[in-house]
């Protein structure tokens, strides 16, 4: 047994899938099974929390699972989450996404309501002496809100995009960026055959980083980030000349969904989500057609998107998954919480969530990249961590 009073614990993940979510929900599972700790998986995130009612427990099938080694056995060996997810944010309901017996509280439907004290009474209804959220900023940001509220947590992060701030690394980003780096491979074929100039869209969100490491990776031509303006008369140029410089003239530009040209804005659309953000998306084909009109040359557009987060992880996204689950059960079997597990300077560690600032984290230009060419530059690789900042 643990030395600890934790005799359940709650799994959830939230905010986009990514592969290394099952390994880590199954690590957590076998090693808290070792201890002789109950594990409840909470199905849609924090949507999960939201939609139970302690009130109708025989709906709870719907959003709460048991998790045992037996049914977590072989969930490893695939990408996304056996537990499902959802970018709910319970401390900011709209009247619409509300469950029916809840919607009693709106006073003005218009305005959001706070269910913190609904999730609160949740846990302590099911039994979860402490909760294990796996998510990104956003996720986290309320898992942080919990434990201000005294409710036990241990966070683990998780974003293909690796912008939770103040750890190196997010289960998920290695597999995208190998993702990334073996369809940018594969274009070149199409791009050389027609002699065309290839525009690469990835997903990143306002950090630039799976653009960045993805075309440094790929030996792209240009690439273009979150955090860089970009000059789009200057950039036709360079993939000009870049293509006249290719025995096969071609050349190859990676671009982040939330990359905008200067003196423009990023490209956003749809209503923004719980947390109140609008999707990004669609920069890619604004600079394919720009740069098209610009030359006069042949264009292929390719938006990578959804392929980089989907399908099994690779070698380090299980290594990583695997070991924060591992700190995860050590910090839990030590009586600890209000942490969130981290790899810092390449070593695993617990950061207190208490000195966690909010938002994410951006690519360090200075350090990283020629903002006037518009390419990856490491100008110092003495020190730096594996993924360079």
């Amino acid at each position: 047994m643990s030395n600890t009073n934790i005799r359940t614990i709650g799994i959830l993940t939230g905010g986009g899938d990514v592969p290394g979510l099952n390994p880590c929900i199954k690590q957590l599972v076998v090693r808290a099974s070792q201890l002789g700790i109950r594990v409840l998986g909470i199905r849609r995130g924090w949507a999960g929390l939201l939609e139970y009612s302690p009130d109708t427990p025989e709906a709870g099938t719907e959003f709460v699972r048991p998790l045992d080694p037996s049914n977590v056995r072989t969930i490893d060996r695939s990408g996304g989450t056996i537990l499902h997810t959802s970018r709910t944010n319970p401390s900011a309901v709209t009247y619409k996404d509300a469950p029916a017996f809840l919607q009693d509280s709106f006073a003005d439907p218009s305005k959001k309501v706070d269910f913190t004290a609904h999730v609160l009474k949740n846990l302590t209804h099911l039994g979860i002496d402490l909760l294990v959220p796996i998510g990104g900023d956003d996720t986290l940001s309320f898992a942080a809100r919990l434990h201000q509220e005294g409710f036990p947590v241990i966070a683990i992060p998780k974003t293909m995009d690796n912008d939770v701030i103040g750890t190196d690394y997010c289960i998920g980003f290695s597999t995208a960026v190998t993702r990334s780096v073996n369809f940018i491979h594969a274009l070149r074929t199409s791009s050389g055959s027609h002699e065309r100039i290839a525009v690469v869209e990835l997903f990143g969100r306002y950090c630039g980083e799976t653009s960045l490491v993805s075309g440094y990776l790929a030996g792209a031509d240009r690439v273009l980030i979150s955090e860089v303006p970009f000059d789009i008369d200057r950039l036709a140029r360079f993939l000009v000349d870049d293509r006249r410089a290719n025995p096969s003239r071609y050349a190859m530009l990676t671009i982040s969904e939330g990359a905008s040209m200067v003196g423009g804005d990023m490209v956003l659309r749809g209503e923004a989500d719980a947390f109140g953000h609008r999707k990004l998306g669609g920069i890619g084909a604004v600079t394919a057609e720009a740069i098209k009109k610009l030359t006069g040359l042949g264009i292929i557009f390719q938006p990578l998107f959804y392929l980089m987060r989907s399908g099994s992880p690779d070698s380090l996204d299980l290594m990583v998954a695997m070991n924060y689950a591992n700190l995860t059960i050590e910090l839990i079997g030590q009586g600890q919480s209000g942490r969130m597990v981290a790899l810092v300077q390449g070593r695993y560690t617990a950061l207190r969530l208490d000195d966690l600032k909010g938002g994410a984290k951006r690519v360090d230009v200075e350090s990283l990249y020629d903002a006037e060419a518009y390419r990856p530059i490491i100008r110092k690789a003495e020190g730096m961590p594996m993924f360079l900042y």
